[in-house]
């Protein structure tokens, strides 16, 4: 909506200079047009005029680009809106002059050659973890002892562009992080930030991103790379090991764990709501042997649409070979032919959805299917994997970027085995997650969280297991 014309040359009242308090008419307006269209948030604060009508501005931008005038049907609605405009018209004139000052300035730095230039990103995880639970996964005789353990994480990203529009990233990383499933028995246990190369920093991750055209982008990985990087998340809150679920299963669908290393990607925009990606991730590609192409991979292909401006779907195909082990389910799962297989080819399948029901509430939920097969063995024996799981975000209307997260599901489980019934999860198990992400200021948020295993390795002759953490990100 354009502000109505103003004259430069008018004396400013003196009522236009006071600052906007929370209990004026002005801020409560404000606020509640934020609330009924979401275009904005608003801190319970007391603002100055430049920063109250700085405020309106984007939500007032944000309005235009969904709704037009005529689709606002509530009178008194409309008539607050050009109040405001009318109040604050100075101010928003002065910061469109701004911003097409600014505009102007980028237009002109774009036609410059570009220089390059390095940026310094960090973060560090501190973390106390615990866990609990009577005998370890598939013992009678070994306890899990209950400890408090306190680790860290620390990684250093150099990141360059050479053109303005591509971005070469060098990571490293230290780490002493255990994974609990050797405390525990299980992998359906490990954290979902966990790792230990007893703090040695290593070059971590090494790639490279550039765009192919406006709707095209290629990425590169020499070292690092894993499939789920390839592909849009739907449930992005959940998908961050510094800032996401505080388990390795909450974190993504366990179908795209399969391959890690080397590999290569593209991402196509077929429009605004559809997006189109492929990538390739092998291991041991500087293997003579093996090669490129003979050594561990995984393939997967992804389809990512937002039919409406609430809903998200994604459909994931994956096709691996010797990358069978996701590091979120039963020992089974990672090998359901009981070692005797040494080519095991698997084609999985996937798919995720995200619901906002409303600006603070976000439900979400993934299945996903691995179809594998032992090309080595006689008559070439089969086993079926599935997992699922339920997810629920609850932001913090208080707290900016802070919010609580829920996730209830099946690590993976063998449903079917053609080499043998005794090959087969018997039993299911379930995880249970709960964690509180607080964001603190912007560089520092710290997570409290808590998940259950009940009936670990999908047996219920296994003791319930729980592992609760405070995880705090430093982010620079």
């Amino acid at each position: 909506m354009a502000t109505p014309d103003n004259k430069l040359n008018i004396i400013t009242a003196v009522s236009q200079l006071s600052d906007i308090n929370v209990d004026s008419w002005e801020f409560q307006t404000l606020k509640a047009l934020m609330r009924q269209y979401d275009c904005a948030r608003i801190e319970n604060k007391t603002l100055n005029r430049d920063q109250f009508a700085n405020k309106l501005n984007t939500c007032l931008m944000s309005i235009n680009q969904s709704i037009d005038e005529s689709d606002i049907h509530n009178q008194e609605t409309l008539t607050a809106i050009q109040r405001l405009q009318a109040e604050f018209s100075a101010e928003l004139a002065t910061l469109n002059q701004r911003v097409d000052l600014l505009e102007t300035k980028i237009a002109t730095l774009e036609k410059q050659q570009f220089s390059p230039s390095v940026e310094l990103e960090g973060e560090i995880i501190f973390a106390v973890s615990g866990f609990a639970g009577g005998n370890k996964a598939n013992s009678r005789t070994k306890p899990v002892n209950e400890n408090l353990v306190l680790s860290d994480r620390l990684r250093l990203s150099l990141k360059s562009s050479f053109t303005g529009k591509d971005e070469l990233q060098v990571r490293l990383q230290a780490r002493n992080t255990p994974e609990l499933e050797d405390f525990t028995g299980t992998q359906m246990a490990n954290l979902g930030f966990d790792g230990d190369n007893n703090n040695e920093i290593e070059v971590d991750e090494l790639d490279y991103r550039f765009p192919l055209g406006k709707q095209t982008r290629m990425t590169l990985y020499a070292l690092g790379g894993g499939l789920g990087d390839f592909v849009p998340s739907v449930n992005p809150l959940f998908s961050g090991s510094g800032d996401g679920s505080i388990s390795t299963f909450g974190r993504e669908n366990p179908i795209r764990r399969q391959g890690g290393g080397a590999g290569i990607g593209i991402s196509h925009n077929l429009n605004d709501n559809l997006n189109f990606s492929l990538g390739y991730v092998t291991s041991d590609v500087n293997n003579p042997e093996k090669g490129i192409f003979a050594s561990p991979y995984g393939a997967i292909a992804q389809l990512t649409l937002e039919p409406t401006k609430t809903t998200a779907l994604s459909f994931t195909y994956i096709h691996s070979y010797n990358n069978l082990n996701t590091g979120t389910g039963s020992e089974l799962t990672g090998d359901p032919f009981n070692n005797q297989a040494k080519a095991i080819a698997a084609n999985s399948f996937g798919a995720e959805a995200a619901w906002h029901i409303n600006p603070s509430i976000t439900l979400g939920g993934r299945i996903g299917f691995i179809q594998a097969q032992a090309e080595d063995l006689p008559t070439t024996p089969s086993a079926v994997i599935s997992t699922w799981a339920l997810m629920l975000a609850i932001r913090d209307p208080q707290e900016d970027d802070s919010f609580a997260g829920f996730v209830v599901g099946q690590p993976p489980k063998v449903t079917y085995n053609s080499f043998g019934e005794n090959l087969a999860d018997q039993d299911s198990s379930l995880h249970l997650e709960a964690f509180y992400h607080f964001q603190v200021t912007d560089n520092i948020a710290i997570t409290p969280g808590l998940f259950v295993i009940t009936s670990p390795e999908n047996n219920q002759g296994n003791d319930t297991i729980y592992v609760g953490t405070v995880r705090t990100t430093f982010s620079f």
